[in-house]
């Protein structure tokens, strides 16, 4: 089930809002807000179920017992619960790939290990980062360890930020766990979040999967053309499919009266890597310059430890979105544009005019997402060399034939106008006063029934950070 789709729309969310809004006290709201976030993400893949239980049980008891603890014993017990969550995100993410790369090792030996298929737990890279800034964040005093058990359970499992984010910080909801204030005023606000957010998922995004699935996964020695397109393509589709899940999130949590962390802040305007990585995907940003830059000794330590810490955490960074080596170069790729511009670059791009360095940062982004969304090393390679005209500079194919419709063709305009410029820049769409208001919730309203009716017409493609 996602949200982009007919059961939860229609069946599965509007039950929910009758349930909770009926309930009359906090306590009773938590209960069906767990039970309804267990049966969402048990519709994904029921026994999957079991290891998220197990991930919130273990770390609910030890966070008490770091809690109650001070001194060495205190530290142990963080040790404990950090490695637990890494050990468990390892087991199902990176054994696979660790065995494939040890096996590659021992080739010349003629002995090499079964490689085990194992299923990845849907969410299991978000909600290990959930438990791991918990028992942090404990371990610093910055939070007391939640004696609840149903509290707890709901901070790890509620259902908008599951299974793609945003990584919400324990801080940020503990206190709306158990007293949190709704009203018709937010709810509507949340309700017109979570539109916007769908509008972006299914009229934009899913629009460009055709496109992007037939040059990435079809098209073999992609002209210039083709792998340009693709790239650019994939970087509108993949912005508004991930910024359209976190938009709906955010949106579901304040109807409900929980205030969720905003994960984008328009990146596409960004003038360089280092304003990019301010822009996207900010929880995780946020997480691996708390969590790991800083206690790497982050800038203080010297210019030659700030330049490995920074390749150090993409490199991570990278290796958490996928158990491959081309989303460890790609981190790599992103570190050593984040040193670079450390280095002296980022102060030659403020003195370049605003339209050149956001070319700079937009080139550089959409050459690395080659390494992000192909399979392998050998189409990574297949696409650079198309981005460099080494396979010609353009012939027809079948993936541009049936993937670049009208449809796909408006949707990267509209993409491109909405995600490239910041909108206050557009005087019609500032204006104040009640045509304005009005204005803007029959904009709103025009945008849900779209959205629902190429929902009806079409089956959405999955979130694209499911995977992760």
């Amino acid at each position: 089930m996602t949200f982009a789709s007919i059961e939860f729309l229609f069946y599965f969310f509007p039950l929910f809002l009758v349930l909770y809004f009926s309930a009359k006290t906090i306590t009773t709201r938590n209960y069906i807000f767990l039970a309804f976030s267990v049966v969402f993400y048990a519709a994904g893949y029921t026994p999957h179920i079991i290891v998220l239980f197990f991930s919130v049980a273990v770390n609910y008891f030890l966070a008490q017992m770091i809690d109650r603890r001070d001194g060495p014993e205190r530290k142990k017990m963080l040790v404990v619960a950090i490695t637990f969550n890494l050990i468990l995100l390892g087991i199902f993410k990176y054994t696979g790939f660790l065995i494939q790369n040890l096996n590659v090792l021992l080739e010349p030996t003629g002995f090499s290990f079964q490689v085990p298929a194992i299923g990845l737990p849907l969410g299991i890279s978000f909600y290990s980062f959930h438990a791991i800034s918990y028992i942090a964040d404990i371990y610093k005093r910055k939070v007391r360890a939640n004696r609840d058990p149903a509290q707890f359970a709901l901070y790890m499992c509620m259902f908008p930020q599951l299974v793609a984010g945003p990584i919400v910080r324990y801080n940020t909801v503990a206190r709306q766990l158990s007293k949190r204030r709704t009203t018709w005023g937010r709810f509507s606000a949340g309700a017109r979040l979570f539109a916007i957010g769908l509008a972006w998922k299914v009229l934009i995004a899913d629009e460009l999967a055709r496109l992007v699935d037939g040059i990435f996964d079809t098209t073999t020695n992609p002209t210039f053309v083709e792998a340009w397109l693709g790239v650019f393509a994939y970087t509108i589709q993949l912005y508004y499919d991930f910024a359209g899940y976190s938009t709906m999130a955010v949106g579901l949590g304040v109807m409900v009266g929980f205030v969720l962390p905003r994960n984008f802040r328009v990146p596409l305007t960004s003038k360089s890597i280092t304003e990019f990585w301010r822009r996207w995907h900010m929880s995780l940003s946020a997480f691996l310059r708390d969590y790991l830059y800083i206690p790497l000794g982050g800038s203080r330590k010297g210019e030659t430890r700030t330049y490995i810490n920074l390749w150090i955490v993409f490199l991570l960074c990278g290796l958490w979105h996928g158990a491959s080596w081309n989303f460890v170069l790609w981190g790599g790729y992103h570190g050593m544009f984040l040193a670079m511009e450390r280095a002296g670059l980022g102060r030659m791009l403020e003195r370049l005019p605003g339209g050149l360095a956001q070319v700079y940062a937009m080139g550089v982004l959409m050459v690395g997402w080659c390494l992000f969304r192909t399979n392998s090393m050998p189409e990574a390679v297949e696409m650079f060399q198309g981005l460099i005209g080494l396979n010609g500079f353009y012939r027809p194919s079948m993936a541009l034939s049936f993937g670049l419709t009208p449809l796909a063709i408006v949707a990267m305009i509209v993409g491109s106008a909405i995600g490239f410029w910041q909108w206050k820049r557009w005087p019609i769409l500032s204006g104040e006063g009640r045509f304005a208001m009005v204005a803007d919730y029959a904009f709103i309203g025009v945008l849900m029934v779209f959205s629902i009716i190429w929902l009806g017409g079409a089956s959405s493609t999955p979130f694209l950070y499911y995977r992760f």
